[in-house]
């Protein structure tokens, strides 16, 4: 049964011309309909915007039956890691440039919300990661990732030797510039960009990925999605960084451990009712587009 949408909740850098233009239609299109929209109050540009309710970043899941990220994929990946715990479904309008998970264009997206309030769409179910450092001086709780968990080199130059273990038995030793574990919705982010598979998106799967590996037969490893991944970084003087979706976790020093496993929650993309995957991926990669004479590859 679809659900019912009373309150709206608006999320990206709304001081961005690209951005506050079609946040506005959508703050103007929503309160005709009798529907209360709120902003996150440390959003740039929120103060603003006429006729929304401005409520703290942390709290607007609190407040809100859907939120409309406007922006780039990363504008959906941050609202994501702040909507989860509350089951809030997310809908993306597209004013980034790939635009994978914000997959709604603006000319669309008056029509696409309408359609949504009416119970006409899509949802889909996204895993998420849920990352900790086991570090004597770390006391930052998990961090969540729709996309990807990233360990990555501290010192630009220097690789990185680590020793991954999944479920407990010990898979490799590696040596390189670090390593990517991502969801079927990360896998054409970073992970594709180093040579991982692409993953549906309702897939039960995880993928780990070498960065720049310094053995060329470290390939990428497809696991089960409940598989619980530790990696161990090697050199009493070695360093790394580990992103969440982009955000710092923290630093790791050599003996320390990072462990990632499927979190305990998942979030909810919302898409129009003619939402294609495929489609998607040959919009985006230029899939098909012509063959190598020229010639289209199909007809349309």
């Amino acid at each position: 049964m679809p659900r019912e949408f009373r309150t709206v909740g608006l999320w990206g850098r709304l001081n961005e011309p690209s951005v506050a233009e079609p946040a506005q239609q959508v703050l103007e299109h929503l309160t005709k309909r009798g529907i209360e929209v709120f902003a996150a109050a440390q959003a740039p540009g929120a103060a603003e915007l006429t006729g929304v309710t401005r409520v703290d970043e942390t709290r607007l899941a609190e407040h809100v039956d859907l939120c409309v990220a406007i922006g780039g994929d990363g504008t959906l990946l941050h609202a994501a890691r702040h909507v989860a715990h509350r089951d809030v479904p997310l809908l993306g309008i597209n004013r980034g440039r790939l635009g994978f998970l914000t997959d709604v264009s603006p000319e669309h997206m008056l029509e696409t919300i309408d359609a949504i309030l009416g119970g006409d769409y899509l949802a889909e179910r996204r895993l998420m990661l849920a990352a900790e450092v086991d570090a004597p001086r770390t006391d930052r709780p998990a961090l969540l990732a729709l996309n990807d968990v990233v360990l990555q080199k501290g010192e630009a130059g220097r690789m990185l030797d680590f020793v991954t273990t999944v479920d407990g038995t010990y898979v490799n030793t590696h040596r390189g510039d670090g390593l990517i574990v991502a969801t079927p919705t990360g896998s054409t982010a970073y992970a594709l960009s180093c040579g991982g598979p692409i993953i549906q998106p309702d897939v039960d799967a995880l993928v780990m990925v070498p960065i720049c590996p310094h053995t060329l037969s470290d390939r990428p490893l497809l696991l089960k999605s409940g598989s619980k991944i530790e990696v161990r970084l090697e050199g009493a003087d070695s360093a790394a960084h580990i992103l969440c979706d982009g955000e710092e976790l923290g630093r790791m020093g050599g003996g320390e451990a990072l462990r990632i496993g499927l979190a305990d929650r998942t979030v909810t993309l919302l898409h129009p009712r003619d939402y294609n995957y495929y489609e998607l991926l040959r919009s985006k990669l230029n899939w098909g587009r012509a063959n190598r004479n020229g010639g289209a590859t199909r007809s349309e």
